[in-house]
């Protein structure tokens, strides 16, 4: 039996190939889980379209991919707001590769690479369906609050203080 290769979590441009895959599966699985069966192509490009990811880049943001040898597994992103806050957004982990840690070590990465931004507060939206995600942002110490956004997709805010 060969070792597991390590997880490796790095910066990536948006608009490299390996992010734009990534993000296509992420919209697939969203907007699925949404409408409780698979996602269309057509649905797949809207999501995309709906929310553009050039500002995923520094100094406007970044984008975080997790990689285990040549396989992307998981993103997540961070665009940098007014007033010291980053709006996480694109939290994703495959589905094979769930339940191994891999979303808490995007969100703790993020998080270092957040306060070397500027950012001292994080925020995030998510849905009630999306309950793995609700009980992760919990146990990283994400507090529910008020809506900051009017995303139609949202039921669920949350915020952190970095510092």
């Amino acid at each position: 039996m060969f070792p597991a290769l390590p997880i490796v979590i790095s910066a990536a441009s948006p608009t490299s190939a390996e992010a734009q895959d990534v993000s296509t599966r992420y919209y697939e699985d969203l907007v699925g889980r949404y409408h409780q069966r698979p996602a269309t192509r057509g649905e797949v490009r809207d999501a995309e379209a709906g929310y553009p990811n050039g500002d995923l880049v520094a100094p406007t943001g970044i984008l975080l991919l997790a990689r285990q040898g040549l396989s992307v597994l998981g993103c997540a992103g961070m665009r940098v707001r007014p007033n010291a806050i980053g709006e996480v957004t694109r939290v994703f982990v495959e589905s094979a590769a769930r339940g191994r840690g891999l979303g808490r070590l995007l969100m703790e990465e993020l998080e270092c690479n957040s306060l070397e931004m500027g950012i001292r507060t994080l925020r995030l939206d998510t849905r009630t369906d999306l309950i793995e995600a609700r009980d992760l942002y919990a146990s990283l110490g994400f507090v529910e609050g008020e809506a900051h956004n009017s995303d139609p997709y949202a039921n669920h805010w949350f915020r952190k203080e970095l510092v």
